[in-house]
C-alpha cells in the first residue's frame, strides 16, 4: 500500500534543501531494467542520472564503466515526495532533487516454487548461487530478466553457466538483459538453451541431473541448478512513496501492470518508453524495442546484426557435393576442447538468404533472431603433412554437414543458409561443446570396436577412430557408413588410406542405391555374418563396443512397454540384433557395451 501519511514538506530547512543533488533521473535498483533505462535516458540526451543500488554490485557491472553511469553502491531507498515540480528522493545516505524516479527493484513472490518435480538438496538453489563457482557446472532455469542477472553474475564468478530458457522471447527482456544474453553467448561464456527446459531436476551421486523432454537436448548433469523466479512483483518500496509523489505521474515501478492500478508499472522491455514519455516530454522518444534488429530491417544494417551475434569465421567450406559438405570454423575467443563423438552449436541468423525460395514459418517474428542446430564434431583424420592429425593442436572445429531439402510438413531454417556460406564468412558458434557419446567406456586397447553410422552420423566416428589409432589401439576397429551412393561417402578416400595404413582397421562404406553393389543396410552385416567373418571370436559382448549414431531406425532403440519389458520397433534395427547377442545398452548407471548417439 502507499504511505498516505507523507506529503509535501513545506518546513524543509535550508540546509536540507542545499544539500539536495540534483537529477533529471533517480533509479532505486540497478537490475537489468533499472541499467536499461539508465543507458537509454543517458543516451536521450538526459544530462544526470544516478543509480542507487542498495548491494555492492550492480546486475552487469560491466555495463556501469562502458555507458558511464553514475551508481551509488549501498545506497537504500528511504522515501520519494514532492517539493514543487520535482520529487525529492532520500536513500539512506543522500538525498536527491529530480525530475522523475524509477524503482527498478523486484521482489520474488515468497510462495513461488519451481513448477517441475525437484529434489531437496543443497545444490539446488532458488534465486541464490552457491558461495564457490569456480570451475563448477551450474544450470539456471528461467526465461526472465532475473535468469539472465544470475547467469552473468555465475560467469563473472567463473562458473561455467548454462541457462534453460525454454519458451524465452528475447524481446520481452529489457533491452539490457538481451544485450547481455547475447554478449555472454558471442564471447561463448555461457551456453543458452532457448527451446529447452527441464521438465525434472533428480540426483545421481548426490549431484543434480536435468531431465528434458526435448529429443535434441541431452540429459545433463550439473554440479549445481538453480531456479530463477518470475519476480513479477514490483518492489514493496512502493510503501515509501507519497501519495502525493504517486499523483505526479513522475515515480514509476518495474514490474508486470498493477492489477489494481494503484502506481504506474510496466515490464523491462517497456519501462524506460514509459517513464520517458510520462516524465520526459521534451526528449524525442521512441517505441519500445526500437532494436538494432528493427534498424537491420528497415536500414539495411545487416552487418550491425552480424557483428553482435556471429562469433567465429568459416576457414573452410569443402563440398562433397551440392548437398554435402565439410566445414571447419574458428572461433574468436574460448575453449574449443572436446571428446572424440561430442558435439557443438552452429547458428547464423534469419535476416540470411536462403539458398532455396523457400520462406521459414513465422519468418516476421524470427527474421532478427538465431537459428541454432548441434552437430557432432568430425575431423580432419590427416594432418597437410600425412600424420594423423591431432585435435588438441588445432584452433579449429570440423563438421560435416548435409542440406536438409524442404518438405510439405518442414522447411528447414539452418542448412538452406549454410550452404550459401564460403570461407571468411562469418558464423555463431556455441560456448560449449558437450555429449555423452564418447570412448569413455573403452578402457582396453585390445578390445574390439564396432562404429555404426548413416549419412553424416559418420562424423564422430571419424574423430573417435583417429584418436584411438593416434593412442595406438591394437584391438579391432571397424567403421561401416551407410549411405545411398557413392558420391555421399565425404571421407571415403581418408578412410581408405587409414585401412591400408593399419590393419586392424577396416572400412565398410555401404551405398544402397548404387547398381555396383547389391543394396544392403547395416543391419545385414550382422544378419549375414559379415561381422563374424572379419572379426571372428571378437564379435561378442565380452570383447567388444559397439557405437551407433545416425538414422533412428538403424539405432532402434526398445521401448518399455506396459509389461515394464523393453519392446523393440518392429523395424528391426542395429539394437536389437545385438541384443540378441547378448549386447547391453550403455545406461547411466548402468554400463552396458551398446552405445548410441541419440540426438540425430
Amino acid at each position: 500500500m502507499v504511505n498516505v501519511n507523507h506529503g509535501a514538506k513545506d518546513n524543509m530547512s535550508n540546509a536540507d534543501s542545499q544539500d539536495q543533488a540534483r537529477y533529471d533521473l533517480v533509479i532505486s535498483g540497478g537490475t537489468a531494467g533499472g541499467l536499461s533505462v539508465a543507458i537509454s535516458s543517458k543516451r536521450s540526451g538526459l544530462g544526470s542520472i544516478r543509480v542507487l543500488e542498495p548491494t555492492s554490485g550492480v546486475a552487469f557491472p560491466e555495463l556501469v564503466g562502458e555507458n558511464q553511469l553514475d551508481v551509488g553502491h549501498g545506497e537504500t531507498l528511504s522515501s520519494i515526495e514532492v517539493d514543487g515540480n520535482d520529487l525529492i528522493v532520500r536513500s539512506n545516505l543522500r538525498s536527491y532533487r529530480t525530475r522523475g524516479c524509477l524503482v527498478a527493484e523486484r521482489e520474488r513472490e515468497s510462495a513461488w516454487v519451481p513448477p517441475i518435480p525437484f529434489p531437496k538438496s543443497d545444490r539446488v538453489l532458488i534465486d541464490e548461487l552457491p558461495e564457490h563457482l569456480t570451475d563448477t557446472d551450474v544450470l539456471v532455469v528461467g526465461y526472465t530478466d532475473h535468469s539472465v542477472e544470475l547467469l552473468a553474475a555465475g560467469v563473472a564468478a567463473g562458473g561455467r553457466m548454462v541457462l534453460a530458457a525454454g519458451g524465452m522471447d528475447p524481446a520481452m527482456l529489457s533491452p539490457a538483459g538481451e544485450h547481455m544474453l547475447r554478449r555472454l553467448e558471442r564471447d561463448r561464456r555461457a551456453t543458452v538453451l532457448y527451446r529447452a527446459v527441464p521438465d525434472q531436476i533428480g540426483l545421481v551421486d548426490e549431484f543434480p541431473i536435468a531431465y528434458f523432454d526435448d529429443r535434441r537436448t541431452p540429459n545433463l548433469e550439473f554440479d549445481y541448478v538453480v531456479f530463477a523466479s518470475h519476480r513479477e512483483r514490483p518492489a514493496q518500496a512502493r510503501d515509501c512513496v507519497s501519495t502525493e509523489a504517486i499523483a505526479t505521474g513522475k515515480v514509476w515501478f518495474l514490474g508486470e501492470p498493477d492489477a489494481d492500478a494503484t502506481v504506474p508499472t510496466a515490464p523491462g522491455n517497456e519501462i524506460g518508453y514509459r517513464v520517458a514519455e510520462a516524465c520526459f516530454p521534451d526528449l524525442p522518444v521512441t517505441p519500445p524495442r526500437s532494436s538494432l534488429e528493427q534498424r537491420a530491417r528497415h536500414e539495411g544494417a545487416i552487418d550491425e546484426l552480424r557483428a553482435e551475434y556471429y562469433n567465429a569465421t568459416i576457414t573452410a567450406f569443402e563440398p562433397t557435393h551440392s548437398d554435402l559438405w565439410i566445414l571447419r570454423v574458428k572461433p574468436d575467443v574460448g575453449d574449443i576442447s572436446h571428446a572424440p563423438g561430442q558435439y557443438a552449436s552452429l547458428g547464423l541468423g534469419y535476416w540470411e538468404e536462403r539458398i532455396d525460395d523457400k520462406v521459414d514459418d513465422g519468418l516476421d517474428g524470427k527474421w532478427g533472431k538465431l537459428v541454432r542446430r548441434s552437430y557432432s564434431i568430425s575431423h580432419p583424420i590427416f594432418d597437410e603433412h600425412g600424420y594423423l592429425a591431432n585435435q588438441d593442436a588445432s584452433d579449429e572445429l570440423e563438421f560435416y554437414i548435409v542440406l536438409v531439402h524442404p518438405t510439405e510438413e518442414h522447411v528447414p531454417a539452418l542448412t538452406p543458409r549454410l550452404a550459401l556460406k564460403r570461407p571468411g564468412d562469418r558464423i555463431y558458434l556455441g560456448p560449449k561443446v558437450a555429449g555423452r557419446y564418447t570412448l569413455n567406456a573403452v578402457t582396453d586397447p585390445t578390445a574390439t570396436l564396432l562404429f555404426l553410422s548413416t549419412g553424416t552420423g559418420e562424423a564422430p566416428h571419424n574423430a573417435m577412430v583417429t584418436e584411438l589409432l593416434r593412442k595406438g589401439h591394437s584391438g579391432p576397429i571397424v567403421s561401416a557408413v551407410t549411405v545411398r551412393q557413392w558420391a555421399d561417402l565425404g571421407y571415403r578416400e581418408k578412410n581408405e588410406r587409414l585401412a591400408k595404413r593399419y590393419p586392424n582397421y577396416h572400412y565398410l562404406p555401404t551405398p544402397t542405391r548404387e547398381t555396383d553393389v547389391p543394396k544392403r543396410y547395416l543391419q545385414d552385416l550382422i544378419r549375414d555374418g559379415d561381422l563374424d567373418n572379419l572379426l571372428a571370436d571378437s564379435f561378442s559382448p565380452d570383447r567388444c563396443h559397439a557405437f551407433l549414431c545416425g538414422n533412428p531406425q538403424m539405432i532402434g532403440l526398445p521401448e518399455t512397454g506396459d509389461d515394464g519389458e523393453m519392446e523393440f520397433p518392429e523395424h528391426e534395427g542395429v539394437v536389437g540384433l545385438l541384443a540378441k547377442r547378448g549386447f547391453t545398452l550403455d545406461k547411466r548407471g548402468e554400463p552396458g557395451n551398446i552405445h548410441y548417439e541419440e540426438y540425430w
